[in-house]
């Protein structure tokens, strides 16, 4: 056997003034009130969204901020011709169709070169109809797919009783968030005003209005598949003999329940797919821009924006919880009285966002346990998760132990008694609700895109079971 002595690529000087470099730079980048935010980067699809979503309130063009989102892009469009929803990733069709249409409504001529390598790799995979259903449903709203390409979802949903087998608290939380105003828009059929008059028929391969609906998706099972798609072909035959009364009154309830959750200016479970969605339900039954509802819900959008010199884009969501507590994790690790002290100072930043005051969603599930845990954004009170709570009760207990000066201890025990009040009856942890394992809903025709659920996980029962190994008095 041959031995290959290494050399170290730096010595312990070099490491030591690699990481005295990276605290400085850290503690740098902290806000004035002692928190962390750093830009959230998704892919293609929410930029695009954005730009859709004004065209299809036919809001002033924006012709600066258009340029640099039409940039942005441009820049991350795959080599493959399309747009991948991962950096480098695969082609997907949702995302290069969004794209492709932001970048045509923005003015870039369908010619370019960029333009003609996105239509073109669209269409040899064929086209816009293998789009998935919340693509098909953008198509329907700019009218150029009928609704008999959406999957009916009757906005009587919202009067279910809980033991339905298909109920709201069945889904996770962004699934509900994006889907309720969704049912009254499926419920109006109201139409984009697209004041340009852009359309993209040239990403079909066949007469758009022509297409029926999606095929089985690859993650869905056949049996499943086939049962829901009767049970759609039923609800399209039977739905339009609803009473009316009926509906209005599923219209109300999905209203009510969207304007408890509005969530000021953070939004409607403060991440964009939602929170655009709300906007255009409250335009479809007729609130005008300057209402208090539909103006903060619009405002809420604009906040999610990253604008720039030369490029933006639009977040799907602010991540401050999450960068504070693993900002703070990292000066604690660093150790001295620089790095410690702006932990500590992060760290009481995070006291008073603990959601202590709401039983939100959860509630379903568990309904005796009290509130304790800390959502990802600056404020989404209805949807606190295990991941951020254990991130931050791991950081305060750390601190918590190595000074005394420190006393996050109430925090400390609000959280534990939180997550451990929302763990699953099979021993796991999902991320904003306990036992969402209603694996049949997968297979319904709404869900294709295969993210219905929040069940349990490893890594979200991970983070909290790392934090009780290395400090067995949190599980006390």
């Amino acid at each position: 056997m041959t031995h290959v002595l290494l050399e170290p690529k730096s010595s312990p000087s070099a490491v030591d003034d690699g990481i005295e470099a990276a605290r400085n730079a850290l503690i740098a980048l902290q806000k004035p009130d002692g928190h962390w935010v750093f830009e959230l980067e998704a892919d293609a699809t929410i930029p695009a969204e954005y730009v859709l979503l004004r065209h299809y309130l036919a809001e002033p063009v924006d012709t600066v901020l258009e340029a640099k989102i039409a940039a942005y892009l441009r820049r991350i469009q795959g080599d493959h011709g399309g747009w991948p929803l991962v950096h480098d990733g695969a082609f997907d069709m949702s995302a290069s169709v969004k794209a492709y249409f932001a970048l045509k409504i923005i003015g870039e001529p369908v010619d370019a070169p960029h333009m003609a390598r996105a239509r073109s790799a669209i269409r040899a995979r064929g086209g816009a109809s293998r789009s998935n259903v919340f693509t098909r449903m953008m198509l329907a709203l700019f009218g150029f797919i009928t609704w008999r390409a959406i999957p009916v979802m009757p906005v009587e949903i919202m009067l279910l009783p809980r033991w339905f087998p298909f109920h709201l608290d069945k889904v996770s939380y962004w699934s509900r968030t994006v889907i309720v105003p969704l049912l009254v828009l499926q419920a109006l059929k109201p139409r984009a005003r697209n004041p340009k008059g852009v359309g993209i028929e040239e990403l079909f391969l066949e007469p758009p209005r022509t297409i029926g609906l999606a095929p089985k998706a690859p993650q869905q099972k056949v049996t499943w598949f086939w049962f829901f798609r009767g049970v759609d072909a039923a609800l399209r035959f039977g739905a339009p003999m609803f009473p009316k009364r009926l509906r209005q009154g599923a219209i109300d309830r999905a209203l009510a329940w969207v304007t408890e959750r509005l969530n000021g200016q953070d939004g409607l479970g403060a991440i964009f797919p939602a929170m655009a969605n709300s906007v255009m339900m409250f335009d479809a039954l007729g609130y005008p821009e300057h209402h208090p509802l539909r103006s903060i819900a619009r405002k809420s959008i604009d906040r999610l924006l990253v604008v720039h010199e030369h490029e933006a884009y639009c977040q799907p969501c602010v991540s401050p919880i999450w960068d504070t507590s693993l900002a703070c994790h990292s000066l604690l690790e660093v150790g001295g009285e620089p790095a410690v002290a702006q932990a500590s100072r992060g760290l009481e930043w995070l006291v008073p966002k603990q959601v202590l005051d709401v039983k939100g969603d959860w509630i379903a599930r568990r309904p005796d346990v009290p509130p304790g845990g800390w959502a990802f954004q600056y404020a989404n009170p209805h949807y606190p998760d295990v991941d951020d709570t254990a991130v931050v009760v791991m950081a305060m207990d750390r601190a918590q132990r190595s000074s005394a000066q420190c006393d996050f201890r109430a925090a400390i025990a609000a959280g534990r008694e939180w997550i451990l009040g929302m763990q699953s009856k099979n021993g796991a942890w999902g991320a904003f609700d306990a036992d969402n394992e209603y694996y049949y809903l997968n297979n319904i025709p709404f869900a294709d895109h295969g993210a219905l659920l929040d069940p349990p996980t490893e890594d979200v029962t991970a983070r909290w079971c790392r934090s009780t190994r290395a400090r067995p008095r949190l599980l006390r």
